[in-house]
């Protein structure tokens, strides 16, 4: 049969868009959802905050005190768990008014553990349900709790990885 064409029963292309959708909805409702953990949604500059992108002029400027207090609030870190994942003594953090900027090293890592957080409320749907996990010893960590590792951005990078996987039903 020279001239004819053969066709092969070829799957159906599956909706590219799934995948790219599902990322970009975390990329929007990730930054809402830390301002809110911070009690930040009125003040002007968390209120410009539309991407994680955004992110990055506000731990430039700096955050003020009282998104840390609200952030420990709502999660239930005390002070002394704050101090160690911002790397600053307790008696320094309570010296700062809840006006004053916190430095970008302490904003930037206010901010990662607000993210975190916020995807973690979403996979586990609730506070309670995710501070369970975040207090776990998970052998995937080594057999060590998740909070254990908030004082590193490699380590809360790791944290919202194994959220990635738990999300999408891969446990290890």
């Amino acid at each position: 049969m020279k001239g004819s064409k053969k066709t092969y029963n070829q799957p159906k292309e599956k909706n590219k868009v799934e995948e790219p959708v599902a990322i970009y909805m975390n990329s929007i409702i990730a930054p809402i959802g830390a301002i809110g953990l911070m009690g930040m949604e009125s003040e002007k500059a968390f209120a410009e905050i539309k991407n994680e992108k955004d992110f990055i002029s506000l731990i430039r400027t700096g955050i003020p005190k009282e998104a840390m207090d609200n952030l420990m609030e709502r999660i239930g870190l005390s002070p002394i768990e704050m101090a160690a994942i911002t790397h600053t003594s307790d008696r320094t953090l309570r010296r700062y008014t809840p006006k004053q900027k916190l430095s970008q090293d302490q904003s930037e890592r206010i901010i990662e553990v607000a993210r975190l957080y916020s995807r973690g409320i979403n996979v586990f749907g609730g506070i309670p349900e995710f501070k369970e996990w975040m207090d776990m010893n998970l052998l995937p960590l080594g057999n060590k709790k998740p909070k254990e590792f908030l004082d590193t951005s490699l380590g809360i990078g790791m944290l919202l990885d194994e959220l990635g996987r738990i999300e999408h039903g891969i446990f290890a």
